[in-house]
């Protein structure tokens, strides 16, 4: 999820592993050991070159299991050395302490991201599959907000105050019951898409769906058949239970040679939800992963995660259309349309 949620996740996981006995120092090492995964984003931009490659490097080795594991041992060692200084702390934590701090710290990081639609490779190096439960979105202020209010409550108790902890644990569970309420809304709004699929005569191979940003009433799903795509939007508090509008897009798989490493890559990726049009202004092909809500939900061409190909040789190389989109979108009116459709029948 994004890098505030998970920030605070791993608050509470120093909170829980160390606040009695270091007090807010333990919320800071554990925000800082929820934010470890994400650095990878910055590895890959520094490390690779092709943007497709930095791509696939995101929620990879360092969202696994095993670097949990890993840098719980590295990261508590080299921090349980740092701390216990002095006369004043030594002593005041040990070893255990401190790997127990960045093991719930890491390990919840790609496990929470692994509700989103993104997908997270939990399994490297054994497998590049990408988990996805896709019932929550990346970033959704009901999970966030009152789990970031406890724990600023939490932190003006003293460290041995029996309610910091109870603030701390009321933030966990609010949190986990909103999730769970999210996993149950996933499953029926499955099951609203299926029926509605079924009644307009789409015989659909597979299909996707997901929240839309920043809130769990408004769905998104994307339904793969032979010759096209047909995406639809669905709100909780729509009155019935079934979709009267689908949205086409054509594959177009054969714009281009989609067995190429790098479109493969993509492809992968997308878990290959995906379709390739023109663009309009030039002779460049644009990859749509279709896995993500459209900006314009009566716009086809409106793909949130799309990519206008480049290619650099013998490779292929990217840049993100949805950063283009956003500088001339009005965020504003974004986000008042999205809810709008949410809330409309309510």
């Amino acid at each position: 999820m994004d890098s505030i949620t998970q920030i605070v996740l791993g608050a509470a996981c120093g909170e829980i592993a160390l606040g009695k006995k270091i007090g807010n120092k333990a919320i800071l090492f554990g925000a800082i050991g929820g934010t470890i995964p994400d650095l990878d984003v910055i590895i890959g931009s520094l490390y690779y070159s092709n943007e497709i490659d930095s791509l696939a490097f995101h929620r990879g080795f360092m969202h696994s299991i095993l670097f949990a594991v890993l840098g719980a041992f590295i990261f508590g060692f080299i921090s349980s050395k740092a701390y216990d200084y002095g006369a004043l702390r030594k002593g005041s934590t040990n070893m255990k302490d401190w790997i127990l701090l960045f093991f719930l710290s890491i390990f919840t990081h790609p496990i929470l991201d692994s509700f989103t639609p993104y997908g997270t490779q939990l399994f490297l190096p054994f497998s590049d599959y990408r988990v996805a439960f896709n019932n929550i979105a990346v970033a959704d202020p009901l999970y966030t907000l009152p789990f970031l209010v406890c724990m600023i409550v939490a932190m003006f108790f003293n460290r041995k105050n029996p309610t910091r902890r109870k603030w701390t644990k009321a933030g966990l569970y609010m949190s986990s019951a909103y999730l769970f309420f999210t996993i149950g809304n996933k499953l029926y709004v499955d099951s609203v898409f299926k029926t509605s699929f079924k009644e307009a005569n789409i015989n659909y191979q597979r299909f996707s769906a997901q929240p839309t940003l920043l809130n769990n009433a408004l769905w998104y799903a994307v339904a793969e058949t032979d010759i096209n795509y047909q995406v639809t939007f669905y709100s909780i508090f729509d009155k019935k239970n079934t979709l009267p509008t689908f949205i086409s897009i054509p594959k177009n798989h054969t714009l281009l040679n989609v067995d190429h490493p790098d479109i493969k890559t993509l492809r992968w990726f997308s878990k290959d939800f995906y379709a390739l049009a023109v663009s309009k202004t030039s002779d460049q092909i644009i990859y749509k992963d279709l896995r993500y809500p459209l900006l314009d939900q009566n716009d086809s061409n409106s793909s949130l995660f799309s990519f206008r190909l480049v290619k650099q040789e013998n490779r292929w190389n990217t840049k993100n259309l949805s950063e283009e989109r956003f500088k001339d979108q009005n965020a504003q009116d974004f986000v008042a349309d999205m809810f709008k459709r949410a809330f409309r029948d309510f």
